[in-house]
């Protein structure tokens, strides 16, 4: 089976990669803007005639787009998440190699959700920020397109490679300042918030199920199970053996804040939790509230896909990392 891999050197991409590469029918052909890239190419500013020569020419059976941008105003996040989809559709629409196309979406074109359910499907998205109605629009361009394809919306993605700036990712940061310091106390703001949290190579299988099934539409990738950030951080903790105090302060968020968001390819799904002042209520920049939880039945029943890897794993693979800059 030909693969054209979009994306492969982000966060999600260089695990998907390596899961295919060990499957010795799949031959992977890597597209991307970066130089270790088989073949460079921007879907920001690309056009489509171009990429559905390359596409006639390697003839993939699948398509699989990881590419995308989590930082930026909302006019960057449409170019490189919603615009370079357009790009991909049209150049496969244009194309005769008749690949199916696996699409990389994201919890956060949910919205936020009531807390204790479970989101499915079948919810109306009402994305909260720029960045989840950059990534549900792309989804609306391959639902509409007409083409063999599906979207996995991945929900917090966590584990080996997590950036620095994600939430676990600056909890892990913090938490080694504190160890390297000597500091018996750790304080931090913004672990109220609970999340879907999958490691990132559970993602890498559920993509690799998708490109081999015939499943359409949009299914759900997480663990099923929110988490609040403050037992993660109690988790991390016990994992790297720190032994002092956790504090969670009230009023505004300092500099050790955690984030709250959706890490990902290129530099990845970052937003600021942030408190208007003191007692007000924390905003959610990811658009997702105070709650995430994903249905995931969908992916059990169409793609035979279940989590393997749980959190307390991702946290310490997490944590050797940050470790190693001790």
């Amino acid at each position: 089976m030909r693969v054209l891999l979009i994306g492969a050197n982000g966060y999600l991409g260089r695990f998907v990669a390596d899961r295919l590469l060990a499957d010795p029918a799949v031959q992977l052909t890597a597209l991307g803007r970066g130089d270790d890239a088989d073949v460079r190419f921007d879907l920001a500013s690309g056009s489509p005639g171009a990429l559905t020569r390359f596409l006639d020419a390697v003839h993939p059976g699948v398509v699989i787009n990881c590419a995308g941008a989590t930082r930026g105003g909302a006019r960057e996040l449409t170019r490189h998440n919603t615009v370079a989809v357009a790009t991909v559709c049209e150049a496969l629409r244009r194309s005769g190699c008749g690949a199916r196309l696996v699409q990389i979406g994201c919890g956060a074109e949910y919205g936020p959700s009531q807390p204790g359910s479970s989101t499915a499907e079948d919810a109306v998205p009402r994305p909260g920020g720029p960045y989840g109605v950059s990534k549900l629009a792309a989804t609306e361009l391959v639902l509409g397109s007409g083409l063999d394809a599906v979207v996995l919306r991945v929900f917090s993605p966590a584990g080996p490679g997590t950036p620095a700036g994600s939430p676990l990712g600056r909890l892990a940061e913090a938490m080694r300042r504190a160890m390297q310091s000597g500091d018996g106390e750790l304080k931090l703001t913004g672990l109220g918030a609970q999340r879907d949290f999958i490691d990132v190579r559970d993602v890498a299988r559920a993509v690799h199920a998708a490109s081999l099934s015939a499943a359409q539409g949009v299914i759900n990738i997480g663990s099923g199970r929110a988490v609040r950030l403050r037992d993660a951080a109690a988790v991390l903790a016990r994992v790297a053996g720190y032994g002092g105090a956790l504090h969670e302060l009230d009023g505004p968020p300092g500099p050790l804040r955690p984030s709250i968001g959706h890490p990902r390819a290129d530099s990845d799904h970052m937003a600021h939790a942030a408190h208007t002042g003191p007692g007000a209520p924390v905003a959610y920049p990811d658009g997702c509230g105070s709650w995430q939880q994903a249905d995931v039945r969908t992916a059990r029943d169409r793609l035979g896909w279940r989590p393997r890897i749980n959190l307390e794993e991702s946290l310490g693979d997490i944590w050797m990392e940050a470790a190693c800059r001790i």
